[in-house]
């Protein structure tokens, strides 16, 4: 009996060894990518490689929770495999149609914590990167608390980083710094890496549900942590039940070109559930914005307050004269007056104030073939907002406005919760918050443009109404100068924050000094890099920021503005180097003109472009918006020229940038 006892032992532990030396691996569809899995030593550890050499070295897996002490894993059970490849296509997008095609590996590990007993961990590996996530069999009912997520992200080599330090009081509006990615502290995401190997990283999320935003933690050596934005009481998450965690994704390429034109961010989101979305329309607006920002006018009330009717009229009459389909108000509701920031809590979002006549103004638009665009800013009071929201949005309907751009100015993590809680402005407090905010927009048929916001993770695929973004340094800087953005930053943000998705950068600032004489005090620009910034930088929604008086002084150059679209059937970036130059290539959707952004940074640069990228046997105007002779940032920035040339996809065409500068092209098919 011993005997045949121990002789099981023997078994069991062969199969427990066996278990926990399994080691599963997937290839991605065209066999650029491997990525295998293995439990060793009490950790979960994943791995990629890509044309058979290491990307990413082994890196742990899992999460811990309160209560618990870290798990140890000790095997890796039932795997499973699917393969799909299928195309859907977005309502509006860079993009019209876009193909989902991966390998899916799915495996169990086996912990030594309650919770951790069995974890089920989802691979897909795309050609051009990877993502994965987790689901936790919590039971129902009961409520946990995350406590740090332990995923670990090891590039080989030595690698340069763009980024900037997390949790700072102004969100995510900073400049990037280039540093040795093992100089990284604590990063927001997307973080982008360039390795001496010459392949290129970009880590980020995709589907943030419920969750807090990932952050990344370097440790010096250049291994990166996921850190989750914590909540009040220093934990990070709370779920109750089930639940899986956002994809956490890794872009691989070998130029920033395939980081900024892949498509994993949607693919790892959940289709449509609005289903018909055709009420929302891409396109460009003007507004009462950048004149408040240069001290013309004031979002409180009085004398000088930009939000009154006549001047309203006046923007409205401006944009069905050009063909612009949008107006921006701010400031026309009740609470702007006194340290707004400070009282939030105090705006109301269906009250005007009494300059302001709202529905004489949403029928004046109407009449002339032009919407109002909301404006919410909450100053960070959220509860006062969400209390309203129902109330408001449907206000807003019956109005006509069918897209509301939010704001959440306040420092972050002074956001105030119900219980008194101070919360950071992309915690899971606010993560729920942003999407409630779409969610009942969503039931009025209404768009939200969303500024101070929780990054984008490609939920855009699932709400198709949350159409754009800020989450970087926009426009407005140019306007305050502590310093105004150097010309660089339009040739990294394509290649950060813009892989996130859409941004509401308002571009198409014409009096790039607008009465300033200190270079940091302007933009640093010039007017043809104001135009490039429209194919560069891409949203469905786009603002023509600038004055109407600005543009009327340049109408040759305004006609670009007029005739871009904001909606794209599909888009290229040609050629870049982060922080040095981009070129961006779009189709029209629905048409057969093409546009074509190139922009520089401080450096003069003479770029040659090939034209494969039009149709064969096809001629085309080239509408040529280009810096002039003498342009530069610093000296002459409004010098531009335009010209026309007829061309074809055969031609090489010789781009020009100033210092600074940049190229607009649009690209009419000719009969």
């Amino acid at each position: 009996m011993y005997c045949r006892l121990a002789a099981v032992s023997l078994v069991v532990l062969a199969q427990g060894i066996a278990a926990a030396e399994a080691r599963e691996c997937a290839q991605s569809p065209g066999k650029m990518l491997e990525l295998c899995v293995d439990v060793r030593d009490g950790s979960a550890l994943y791995e990629v490689s890509r044309g058979g050499t290491q990307i990413l070295a082994p890196g742990e897996l899992g999460l811990s929770f309160e209560g618990e002490t870290a798990a140890r894993f000790t095997a890796l059970t039932n795997p499973r495999r699917n393969s799909v490849d299928t195309s859907w296509e977005q309502p509006w997008g860079e993009q019209r149609v876009i193909r989902d095609r991966h390998n899916e590996l799915v495996v169990t590990l086996a912990g030594d914590t309650p919770l951790n007993r069995a974890v089920e961990v989802t691979f897909r590996l795309f050609d051009d990167g990877i993502g994965l996530r987790y689901g936790y069999a919590v039971p129902a009912g009961q409520r946990v608390k995350v406590t740090a997520d332990r995923t670990q992200f090891r590039p080989v080599g030595k690698n340069q980083a763009w980024w900037y330090q997390a949790l700072g009081q102004e969100r995510d509006e900073y400049l990037y710094t280039q540093t040795d990615a093992r100089r990284i502290t604590l990063a927001e995401t997307p973080l982008t890496l360039k390795g001496d190997n010459g392949v290129y990283l970009s880590f980020h999320e995709a589907a943030l549900i419920d969750f807090p935003s990932m952050l990344l933690a370097g440790n010096g050596t250049g291994t990166l942590t996921a850190s989750l934005m914590p909540a009040p009481d220093g934990s990070a998450a709370e779920k109750t039940g089930p639940f899986t965690t956002p994809w956490r994704t890794v872009l691989i390429g070998d130029s920033p070109a395939a980081l900024a034109d892949s498509r994993i961010e949607l693919n790892l989101n959940a289709p449509n559930e609005l289903g018909d979305v055709s009420w929302f329309k891409p396109g460009k607006y003007v507004g009462i914005w950048w004149e408040m920002h240069l001290n013309h006018s004031t979002w409180g009330s009085g004398y000088r307050h930009g939000a009154n009717t006549a001047n309203v009229k006046r923007y409205i009459d401006f944009a069905a004269k050009n063909g612009i389909g949008g107006v921006l108000v701010e400031g026309w509701n009740q609470g702007w007056d006194g340290d707004w920031i400070a009282n939030g809590d105090k705006f109301s979002f269906t009250k005007a104030y009494p300059d302001f006549d709202a529905p004489g103004l949403a029928a004046y638009a109407r009449d002339k073939g032009v919407k109002l665009i909301g404006h919410n800013e909450t100053g960070g009071g959220v509860e006062n907002y969400e209390a309203q929201l129902e109330d408001a949005m449907a206000m807003y309907a019956r109005l006509g406005v069918d897209v509301v751009k939010t704001g959440y100015v306040r420092h972050s993590g002074e956001i105030v919760d119900a219980a008194g809680g101070k919360q950071w402005f992309a915690g899971q407090y606010m993560v729920r918050h942003n999407l409630h905010v779409a969610e009942v927009a969503a039931k009025h048929r209404i768009a939200i443009d969303a500024h101070e916001p929780v990054k984008d993770t490609g939920l855009r695929r699932t709400w198709p109404n949350m159409v754009s973004r800020e989450g970087a340094r926009g426009q407005e800087f140019n306007a305050w100068g502590v310093p105004t953005n150097p010309p660089e930053h339009l040739t990294i943000l394509p290649f950060t924050r813009m892989l996130a998705g859409p941004m509401d950068f308002t571009p198409g600032i014409f009096d790039l000094a607008h009465g300033q004489t200190e270079l940091t005090r302007r933009v640093q620009s010039t007017l043809a890099t104001q135009l490039a910034e429209y194919v560069v930088l891409y949203s469905p929604v786009q603002m023509a920021a600038d004055l109407p008086e600005n543009y009327d002084a340049h109408s040759d150059a305004f006609q670009f503005i007029k005739d871009v679209p904001t909606d794209w059937e599909q888009s290229r970036t040609l050629q870049a180097e982060i922080g040095d130059y981009v070129v961006v290539a779009r189709q029209e959707r629905g048409g057969e003109d093409w546009y074509l952004g190139a922009i520089t940074d401080e450096n003069a640069r003479a770029l040659r472009q090939p034209l494969g990228f039009l149709a064969a046997g096809v001629r085309y105007e080239a509408q040529i918006y280009a810096d002039g002779p003498g342009a530069d940032y610093r000296t002459n920035p409004q010098a531009y020229r335009i010209e026309k040339r007829v061309v074809t996809r055969g031609d090489v065409l010789d781009l020009t940038l100033a210092a600074g500068g940049g190229t607009a092209i649009r690209f009419r098919r000719l009969p």
